[in-house]
C-alpha cells in the first residue's frame, strides 16, 4: 500500500551539493575579483591624497591591498565552503547557496568599511596642518 502523503527523502544528494559549491566559488570568487578591481581602480585617488600626493607609495600600497584583499576573501570563502547544510533537491541548494554568497557580501563589504576607516584615519594623522586658514602677510 502507497502513503497518501508522500516522504520526503533527507538524505543529502551528493550532486546537489557538489554543484551548490561550485556555484557558490563561482559567484564568491567573481564578486570578490569584481569587488578589488574595483577598489583597485577607484581608490587610487584616495591613497595618494592619504600619502600626501606620493604616487609611487599609494600604488604599492594599494597593490598590496587588492593582494591582501584576494587573501582574506578568497581564503574566507574556502574556508566556508565546508559550513552549513547540505544540500537535498533545488529548494534547498538555493537556498543555502544565498545564505552562503549573503555571508561573503556581507565580510566583503565589512573588508571595504574597514579599509575606509583605516585610511582616513592614516590621513588625517598625516594632514594636521591642512585645514589651518591661511596666514595673512603682515602690513608694514
Amino acid at each position: 500500500m502507497r502513503p497518501l502523503l508522500a516522504t520526503v527523502d533527507t538524505l543529502t544528494n551528493p550532486n546537489a551539493t557538489i554543484a551548490t559549491y561550485l556555484a557558490y566559488l563561482a559567484i564568491s570568487v567573481a564578486l570578490t575579483v569584481w569587488v578589488a578591481r574595483t577598489l583597485h581602480k577607484n581608490g587610487r585617488v584616495f591613497l595618494v591624497d592619504s600619502f600626501l600626493g606620493n604616487a609611487a607609495l599609494a600604488d604599492s600600497v594599494n597593490h598590496l591591498l587588492v593582494v591582501g584583499f584576494y587573501l582574506v576573501n578568497i581564503g574566507f570563502v574556502t574556508l566556508a565552503l565546508k559550513h552549513g547544510d547540505h544540500a537535498t533537491d533545488a529548494q534547498t541548494a538555493l537556498e543555502i547557496l544565498s545564505s552562503k554568497v549573503g555571508l561573503v557580501l556581507v565580510v566583503l563589504g565589512a573588508m571595504h568599511f574597514l579599509n575606509l576607516y583605516v585610511f582616513t584615519r592614516l590621513r588625517r594623522r598625516g594632514t594636521p596642518n591642512r585645514n589651518l586658514p591661511p596666514v595673512l602677510p603682515k602690513t608694514a
